[in-house]
């Protein structure tokens, strides 16, 4: 299996222009977000009500559990976006229909056109999950390296990485 650094290496080879990777910001939270609210119904009651299990809630702890077999402190900071993200899913599912879907799906549309102004107008490359599906759960992990990036954290991977996406 692919380490943190080849993974991230590989995605950051399909983003290399920094307006790309600025819609990135935009459209992959958008994306998680609308998955969230798509994925929180169905959902069944479990601890004696206390917790509603939903789709979302099991997609984003396998998620979690990836991200953090790749790094245990990015893993930590996925989860925690996991959690909100699911909780926000489940706040949009407990509305009604038209305001769930809408909220869902208009937040998935939006995102996604978000992500393909970049990879058109920016990158002029395909996104990275058309070659490697993997490519859609490094994405939101990418964002928040990035972030961290930009705080000036983690130099040993920040070099790593662009002396790898550079070749």
């Amino acid at each position: 299996m692919r380490t943190l650094t080849d993974q991230l290496s590989q995605y950051a080879e399909y983003h290399r222009d920094r307006r790309n990777i600025a819609t990135h910001f935009v459209g992959i939270p958008l994306i998680v977000l609308a998955i969230a609210a798509l994925l929180s119904r169905p959902a069944w009651p479990v601890l004696s009500g206390a917790f509603l299990l939903t789709p979302a809630w099991v997609l984003f702890a396998l998620a979690t559990l990836y991200y953090l077999w790749l790094d245990v402190p990015l893993g930590i900071g996925m989860g925690i976006v996991s959690a909100l993200s699911a909780a926000f899913g489940q706040w949009t599912a407990s509305q009604a229909t038209p305001i769930w879907l809408g909220i869902g799906i208009g937040l998935f549309v939006i995102g996604w056109v978000f992500q393909f102004i970049g990879h058109v107008r920016y990158e002029h490359r395909k996104p990275a999950f058309v070659d490697d599906i993997i490519g859609l759960l490094i994405g939101p992990l990418f964002i928040l390296v990035e972030l961290m990036f930009g705080l000036g954290l983690m130099r040993d991977l920040h070099d790593a990485i662009e002396t790898r996406a550079a070749r």
